[in-house]
């Protein structure tokens, strides 16, 4: 085990907790989630990448590097009219969707077949709402605000993936020093899981479970098969699939949402500076996972601390951790001219956020999309 090694490993888990575990706690709270639950949560999930990254990196000797669905986290964070034993239910079908997508072929057909730009206009809208607000947070606290948006433009030049890092720090260190923020009594680590009976109604499941679903597989999983064959590895897809899916209906039980594939974090992972020798680069997935565990023991002190800050500066920050994901969303989402008018009516309807039937507007917008593309395939 090189020192490289575990710096990589170290960065990597760093960067995706420090650039959105603001997200994860903004989807707690609109599942209106208690402070253990929302503990649990994070443990839940934090272990989750653990476990799926030392067994497969161990069984594939190549460096499978997991994350926690950003996107899904935006969705969970936007929904409204769900309890957290209905997101577990949704959850819990999102993992074993997932899951079922490595064992049976078929089902990962069927969801290839959905046109790339309208998943990723649907992905979009649920991100664009959260990304809008920055410019209120902005404007309330300018003084907080400023300089976390500046630090971020200047990382971002050099090195994006720890733009958002810098930011929080940026973030952390101003409101601390101003007086805006002051240290909150720290609770005891490690945290409790909370085991939480899912309660199984259709429009969760459909209006959140499905989208979830949806939005890890195109978002995160096939971005990070990308990353891992870009890299020279070839992805274990179908074992990766399958092990994540269950993973994360396992954790599902104790509130974690899904974890998939990563695509930034998985790159920090797999150059040439992490281990000059490819074939031994799998470790860093085992290096990877130890420092997860320890970011899950340690969790209810984050959450804390960051539940301490003001308001403003939280929004601000979660609103500059989702301008790349939403940069990519919109690329990918106009890049096909036969699909970008449909694309656009996935984006309005999904954006607007508004329910129907007590079915979140994500599904609604992926119909949407969906119908307006077959409606104009079919009159060519």
């Amino acid at each position: 085990m090189r020192p490289s090694l575990l710096s990589a490993a170290l960065v990597a888990a760093l960067v995706g907790y420090g650039s959105t575990i603001a997200l994860v706690l903004a989807a707690a709270q609109a599942l209106g989630a208690t402070p253990a639950q929302t503990a649990s949560w994070v443990m839940g999930v934090c272990f989750a990448k653990a476990l799926g990254s030392a067994l497969l990196s161990s069984l594939y000797r190549v460096p499978v590097v997991l994350a926690w669905s950003t996107p899904g986290a935006a969705l969970i964070a936007a929904s409204s009219g769900y309890d957290m034993a209905e997101g577990v239910a949704a959850f819990l079908l999102a993992g074993l969707l997932i899951a079922a997508t490595g064992l049976i072929r078929p089902l990962g057909t069927l969801v290839g077949k959905i046109p790339d730009g309208i998943a990723a206009a649907m992905l979009a809208g649920v991100l664009l709402p959260f990304v809008l607000k920055g410019a209120g947070a902005a404007q309330a606290a300018p003084l907080l605000v400023a300089p976390m948006v500046a630090l971020f433009a200047l990382v971002r030049l050099k090195n994006p993936a720890m733009a958002v890092l810098a930011a929080l720090a940026a973030g952390l260190a101003t409101a601390f020093a101003s007086g805006a923020a002051l240290l909150p009594l720290l609770p005891p680590i490690p945290p409790t899981p909370t085991l939480i009976t899912p309660e199984f109604h259709w429009a969760a499941l459909i209006g959140l479970g499905l989208p979830l679903y949806l939005v890890t597989m195109a978002s995160q999983n096939l971005p990070g098969f990308a990353t891992m064959r870009a890299a020279g590895y070839e992805p274990p897809v179908a074992p990766a699939l399958t092990v994540t899916g269950l993973i994360s209906a396992a954790t599902a039980l104790i509130g974690a949402h899904t974890v998939n594939m990563a695509a930034i974090t998985a790159a920090i992972c797999m150059g040439d500076d992490v281990h000059p020798d490819r074939a031994q680069r799998w470790k860093v997935g085992l290096a990877y996972a130890g420092v997860w565990v320890i970011l899950g023991l340690t969790g209810p002190v984050v959450i804390a601390i960051l539940a301490a800050l003001p308001p403003a500066l939280m929004t601000a920050l979660v609103a500059l951790a989702l301008l790349g994901p939403l940069t990519g969303a919109l690329t990918g989402a106009f890049a096909a001219p036969d699909q970008r008018f449909a694309a656009t009516m996935t984006l309005a309807v999904t954006g607007a956020g508004v329910a129907f039937a007590g079915i979140g507007a994500a599904f609604w917008g992926l119909l949407a999309g969906l119908a307006i593309w077959a409606l104009e395939h079919r009159a060519r």
